[in-house]
């Protein structure tokens, strides 16, 4: 799995260029196989057009703030395990909480332009996270 910040920063969590961002994710992309986790919305189009499934998390802004409370807590701030950099500040909180309103009609208006053919999964709690998690382990364990 990729995590769009692995492409967004340097090593010293530095904004690439839009450019060198871009470029990494058509990289990622043209792989056999492949997950990305993040929104960067400028460059959803690229992940769009050569995804397959795509799963839109939605939860409540109440359960993402608690979230985002719940891993300071756990990690303390700073770098998690995984690579993801903890930077919360009143700009992103004003993000997540505005995100249903003001982001989110933007990202399913491209969904509807760059992904026609893939599956397009839109979650709106926990619970149906954790079901389709399930479902996934599952089908994996009878492949196998």
């Amino acid at each position: 799995m990729i995590h769009l910040d692995e492409l967004r920063y340097d090593a010293s969590w530095n904004v690439v260029s839009e450019e060198e961002f871009f470029a990494a994710q058509r990289k990622v992309v043209a792989g056999a196989r492949w997950v990305v986790d993040g929104n960067g919305s400028a460059s959803l189009p690229i992940r769009a057009a050569a995804a397959d499934t795509i799963i839109v998390l939605d939860p409540h802004p109440l359960v993402c703030l608690a979230g985002i409370i719940l891993r300071g807590l756990r990690y303390g701030g700073g770098q998690h395990p995984g690579g993801v950099y903890v930077r919360v500040n009143c700009e992103f909180l004003h993000y997540v909480v505005s995100y249903r309103r003001k982001t989110l009609p933007k990202v399913l208006r491209v969904l509807d332009e760059h992904a026609g053919h893939a599956t397009v999964l839109h979650l709106t709690s926990r619970r149906s996270a954790n079901r389709l998690i399930r479902e996934l382990d599952d089908a994996e364990r009878g492949h196998q």
